[in-house]
């Protein structure tokens, strides 16, 4: 079995039109099918310095399923595992701690910094890696390579999903992880509450303001529910990923805040006792969310779950006492 190794293109950005009370599920299934976003953070590291987005490109018809699968992707594992290729995964890197099957395999393998050595001490016939860094020295030691960049939209991550279904001999069962996603976010998004005037939403990577606007894959879930993100009024090209200010945080004066940086120390706590804090809508009513930092900077079929939190948060927003 031979393969390409990634196929780099520039997605154009868009913003994905909030959802009005009168549409139907079948046009929030289509948006969330056609719209793109830029890359999406991971919340320990710095936001990226630009918004191109890359999905792996594989020659699916030639050569057997492989058997023995390396993955150094977090995201990537989850999606072998949902698809139903799990049993063929041999090692993953210490990052992958999701599903809970990943607990046989789990390594100290490092995805920021692979170790070629040592992934081809496990003689896989696949790597499935989220960037190209050591993909030449893989393929010059015959071992086939998979990459699959951070999503750029719901489009990206769907396409990843079938794509390794098309590679693991799964293409049925990955077809049906895409649709079933495609259903739920679609559910979700035409439930979710849509107040005259939509609500404003601040999300905050660390306790230095990094954030995520709506030209972000997060960002596009935000959209999707029909919240405005205050990182959007952001200036200058940031990439997605806009470092706020305090000032501008209480200016916009939020309704829901979710912190994707509990595990540094972060909590609705720490955020209320923030100079100038305790009067933004969402400290006032309590609707700050501490988020999974691993489901809220992944594209694969949990995004599903981060999209049902969003709007649990929303529903508790709406019900919240004017002027807090």
């Amino acid at each position: 079995m031979r393969m390409t190794s990634i196929a780099t293109f520039v997605v154009a950005v868009t913003l994905l039109a909030a959802c009005g009370d009168d549409e139907t599920a079948e046009t929030v299934a289509d948006a969330t099918a056609g719209t793109t976003a830029d890359t999406i953070a991971d919340p320990t590291i710095a936001p990226p310095a630009s918004g191109v987005g890359t999905v792996g490109s594989t020659d699916t018809a030639s050569g057997d399923a492989p058997a023995a699968i390396v993955s150094l992707s977090p995201t990537a594992t989850e999606m072998l595992f949902a698809i139903g290729a799990g049993d063929q995964v041999i090692a993953v890197d210490s990052l992958s701690t999701y599903p809970a099957e990943t607990a046989d395999v789990v390594t100290d393998l490092s995805a920021f910094e692979p170790n070629v050595e040592a992934i081809a001490g496990y003689e896989p016939d696949l790597v499935v890696t989220s960037d190209d860094q050591v993909t030449d020295q893989l393929e010059g030691l015959g071992i086939d390579v998979w990459v699959g960049a951070a999503a750029a939209t719901f489009d990206d991550a769907y396409a990843q999903l079938e794509q390794l279904g098309a590679l693991t001999g799964h293409i049925a069962e990955a077809a049906g992880v895409v649709a079933a996603m495609q259903a739920d976010l679609a559910e979700i998004a035409a439930a979710a509450p849509q107040p005259e005037v939509p609500l404003s939403v601040y999300h905050e990577l660390d306790n230095t303001y990094y954030s995520a606007n709506s030209a972000t894959f997060i960002g596009q879930v935000y959209s999707l529910l029909g919240l405005q993100n205050i990182a959007d009024t952001a200036e200058g090209d940031t990439g997605g990923y806009p470092q706020l200010n305090a000032e501008a945080i209480i200016s916009a004066d939020p309704e829901i805040i979710f912190l994707a940086d509990g595990s540094f120390g972060e909590s609705p706590e720490t955020v209320a006792a923030r100079d100038g804090w305790a009067d933004i809508a969402a400290v006032r009513n309590g609707n700050i969310v501490v988020v999974d930092e691993d489901i809220a900077s992944r594209w694969g079929p949990r995004v599903v779950d981060y999209a049902r939190t969003v709007s649990e948060a929303m529903t508790a927003a709406v019900a919240a006492p004017a002027g807090g």
